[in-house]
């Protein structure tokens, strides 16, 4: 009786059309086919040439103001030839790894311990999450006075840009390690030691990988700032130095030459997560 006094207060159920299938690519996580993936991948690239082609040639083709993509390229050309393009790429590189590469070497034992241990989180996660508000750029006057004008300033600087960010985001990739996996291990006779090398590490190892992708993108970032401050090579300088002389064509060459290196950084460390990710 009262089911039935309910039903008359709720009233008719609504009716719904039936849902229609949707189209690959539109349905939710759903594989697209190859072939469409390869298309979209290339409308990605071609249509952001074709915009900037355009807006070049809606400002009446101004090499000075904004050049085309072939005049950038061609800028990147002559600066390879001249042989400047190649000890830039490799002094902006080299600085890469030792600033970014020191912050890996920090970060990512400080994340597992976090991740991991209850009492390693209560100990690290105030001071690395206050710390990591501070803009790196605003330590840039300090690291001046403390290294000087050389290379230690510069790595320091992308080692404090990078260093707090990737412990968190390690720390948060191994506390995704279900607890079930871990009380499994025990069940079956490890020890802590060999639960956090054979269990948490590989578990959680493709979400760290990804972290350092995430992070890199802010490093390639930071070193052309730091480059952009007495330096004498490197990317950022030459960036400053063509625009002493309003070489628009070749700060957009540089620019170019930064995104082609960050894109193969990237498509590197995803290959690197699907093959040592391959058993999650």
């Amino acid at each position: 009786m009262t089911l039935t006094v309910e039903r008359r207060r709720w009233g008719a159920l609504p009716r719904r059309r039936p849902v229609r299938p949707l189209r690959a690519g539109l349905a939710i996580r759903t594989p697209i086919p190859r072939a469409t993936r390869r298309v979209l991948t290339a409308l990605s690239v071609l249509v952001p040439l074709l915009v900037w082609q355009f807006l070049s040639m809606a400002i009446d083709g101004r090499p000075d103001f904004l050049p085309s993509p072939w005049e950038s390229v061609q800028a990147g050309i002559d600066l390879a030839r001249q042989g400047q393009l190649a000890g830039d790429v490799w002094a902006t590189v080299g600085r890469v790894l030792k600033g970014f590469g020191l912050a890996i070497a920090v970060s990512v034992p400080l994340g597992i311990v976090m991740g991991t241990f209850q009492a390693g989180r209560a100990v690290l996660e105030p001071i690395v999450g206050l710390l990591r508000y501070l803009p790196a750029s605003a330590f840039i006057p300090i690291l001046i006075i403390w290294l000087g004008l050389g290379e230690p300033s510069k790595v320091a600087l992308l080692f404090i840009a990078t260093v707090f960010f990737n412990t968190l985001m390690t720390a948060d990739a191994v506390r995704q390690v279900p607890m079930d996996l871990i009380n499994v291990s025990y069940t079956l006779g490890a020890r802590p030691g060999e639960v956090l090398r054979k269990v948490i590490v590989p578990y959680a190892l493709p979400g760290m990988i990804d972290a350092i992708r995430v992070n890199a993108a802010a490093a390639w970032n930071f070193v052309v700032v730091a480059e952009l401050i007495a330096a004498t090579s490197g990317l950022g300088y030459r960036i400053v130095r063509a625009q002493r002389f309003n070489q628009i064509d070749r700060i957009f060459a540089v620019l170019v030459v930064i995104a082609l290196i960050g894109l193969a950084i990237d498509v590197l460390l995803r290959t690197l997560r699907d093959r040592a990710g391959r058993w999650v």
